[in-house]
């Protein structure tokens, strides 16, 4: 699977320039790389609810009488309770929350790999090549591929919730 380095390579080669081997070279793509790459990973990760980065969560309430949400949560997508920062308030002693989490690059299926791929190439473009035309077809590429690998995401899955006490389902039986 890939790693850090070889998300950005990818990137870097998109852009007609020289791969890295290390985050820690002395190079501007390296110093980009290891600046941008963490940040713009959990925004694409919190984009979407990608079923690959989604986990189950069973919280307990704290000291203060309030549920703390993991850290490596990125976005909460589903909890029974009022999210107030990083908390959530709720008058049940146990509560379950479902939340899109940071995964790392080895776990990544190869539509999100794509996707990284280009966003990293498109938000390494000005500072390394300076051309606002690649940008510009980087930022479409960029979009096409998100609308893919969101379809091939929700494609994917055998899972559905099950809808419970709805009125018109009901009624129907």
């Amino acid at each position: 699977m890939h790693t850090k380095i070889d998300l950005c390579t990818m990137a870097l080669l998109k852009l007609g320039e020289k791969p890295i081997q290390s985050l820690i070279e002395d190079t501007p793509a390296a110093q980009l790389s290891r600046t941008l790459f963490d940040s713009i990973i959990d925004m694409l990760l919190a984009l979407h609810p990608w079923r690959f980065a989604c986990k189950k969560f069973e919280l307990s309430q704290n000291d203060d009488g309030d549920f703390l949400i993991p850290s490596e949560c990125l976005r909460v997508l589903k909890c029974n309770g009022e999210i107030i920062g990083n908390k959530v308030i709720s008058k049940s002693k146990n509560i379950s929350i479902t939340a899109i989490v940071r995964v790392t690059p080895e776990a990544f299926p190869s539509y999100f790999v794509s996707l990284v791929t280009t966003k990293l190439a498109m938000e390494f473009c000005i500072p390394l090549i300076g051309d606002q035309t690649v940008f510009r077809m980087l930022a479409a590429l960029y979009e096409t591929e998100l609308q893919s690998a969101k379809f091939i995401d929700s494609a994917t899955s055998s899972v559905h919730d099950k809808i419970e006490n709805f009125s018109l389902i009901n009624a129907r039986f």
